[in-house]
């Protein structure tokens, strides 16, 4: 679809120019506006605000629901979304629920009130039935995170089978003692957590490698939960010699604090990451990771948010993209 950035290159004109265009701006010069507008007829561009202020449905903000602005992924997840919106004339308002349910709650109920118009999940915390009433009020997408169960778009990757990859390669370096770090709790029925968790069970049963309990970490999310994990694995009699995290700030905690007690990455103990922040490559040694498509993810949630807004009919979709596992020298 044509965008306020194809409208200023065919123009000649800046998108500044044209989004004061768009928006009715005063002091903007007859010549500029005809410009725009024969631009626009070119391209059959017709942007979503006005279209909608021409049916009476002023339909102009998108709002966001993360866990932690200040985790990169989310960060980089957000930037591809607010620039996508941007350019296709939507404003973007970002809500951090720190993995509180009433928070997230509170959040969604900016449809109720008309606050927003759409809603990208990025950050999933409640459980179906407690957020299905709130798709009466306009469209919800899962993006990153989701419920598999519900009738909403998803935008995703294959969890299962990158997590699989991630521990297939630590088995094929010769480790039979894996630890596992985990963002939600081991078992939880649905949604991103669980499906990484069957990843690692897969990997282990395929090798005949007994799962150890002791070794599995759950509701790890920080650099700081990752060093807390390191001295937990140094004081252990029997310890893994791998380990494998759900996210890069947990692994490169875990790095920061095993190199602090003395112990060597990849000889001691291997370290793997997931997501390849840019924490992965500053890191000594570089972490090994499974690369998400960040860009791609928050790209193609605006565009499922955009067509549900046109048209209010449109049927879900689940859109999976791949990811790639970058081996670096923690492993």
């Amino acid at each position: 679809m044509a965008t306020i950035s194809d409208v200023a290159k065919l123009s000649g004109l800046s998108k500044t120019t044209v989004s004061r265009v768009l928006n009715d701006y005063p002091h903007v010069t007859k010549e500029k506006r005809l410009l725009v507008q024969k631009a626009m007829e070119e391209l059959s561009y017709i942007p979503s605000p006005s279209a909608r202020r021409m049916r009476g449905q002023i339909t102009t903000s998108i709002g966001v629901i993360v866990h932690r602005i200040v985790n990169p992924f989310f960060s980089y997840l957000v930037n591809a979304i607010e620039e996508l919106a941007y350019e296709n004339g939507y404003q973007v308002l970002v809500f951090q629920s720190n993995n509180d349910p009433e928070k997230e709650l509170a959040y969604l109920n900016l449809l109720k009130t008309k606050q927003v118009d759409g809603i990208i999940m990025t950050a999933v915390v409640n459980e179906w039935d407690d957020l299905k009433e709130y798709t009466n009020f306009g469209p919800i997408v899962f993006c990153n995170e989701y419920i598999s169960d519900s009738n909403l778009p998803i935008v995703r990757i294959d969890q299962v089978d990158s997590v699989y990859t991630g521990i297939r390669h630590l088995i094929d370096r010769g480790h039979q003692k894996i630890a596992y770090c985990t963002g939600g709790s081991l078992f939880e029925m649905d949604g991103k957590n669980n499906d990484r968790s069957i990843g690692f069970q897969k990997a282990l049963k395929e090798a005949q490698i007994p799962m150890n309990p002791k070794w599995v970490f759950i509701n790890q999310i920080t650099i700081d939960d990752g060093k807390e994990v390191a001295k937990e694995l140094i004081s252990m009699s029997d310890r893994p010699t791998a380990v494998f995290a759900g996210g890069d700030e947990v692994a490169a905690g875990i790095l920061i604090e095993i190199k602090r007690l003395g112990l060597r990455v990849p000889e001691d103990i291997a370290i793997m990451g997931f997501d390849d922040q840019p924490i992965a490559e500053i890191m000594e040694p570089k972490l090994t990771t499974i690369r998400q498509p960040v860009n791609q993810m928050g790209e193609k949630a605006v565009e499922l948010i955009i067509g549900m807004l046109n048209h209010a009919d449109q049927k879900s979709k689940d859109h999976e993209l791949p990811t790639e596992l970058v081996i670096r020298q923690s492993t």
